[in-house]
């Protein structure tokens, strides 16, 4: 005849206090120096917004421009 399986081993458990906790083999509780490391080594986020890079290269308002030169006698403000 076939043989049963033998039954799994009984997880540990621990009482804290929001309640009973169940300690699984291998794995570490967070801790909070690991909370820390994860907020050390996130990335820099700006203190205030960053004004937007619309000169030279990046100006998306001069590639509106439809002439380099005005002919003459034309205003520049029409």
């Amino acid at each position: 005849m076939s043989r049963l399986p033998p039954p799994p081993p009984a997880l540990e458990v621990e009482q804290t206090p929001l309640g009973l906790q169940t300690l699984v083999p291998g794995v570490a509780p967070v801790t909070l120096g690991d909370r820390l490391a994860v907020l050390a080594n996130a990335p820099l986020l700006p203190r205030r917004v960053q004004r937007p890079a619309d000169h030279g290269l990046f100006d998306l308002n001069a590639r509106n421009q439809l002439e380099l030169f005005s002919p003459r006698g034309a205003s520049c403000n029409s």
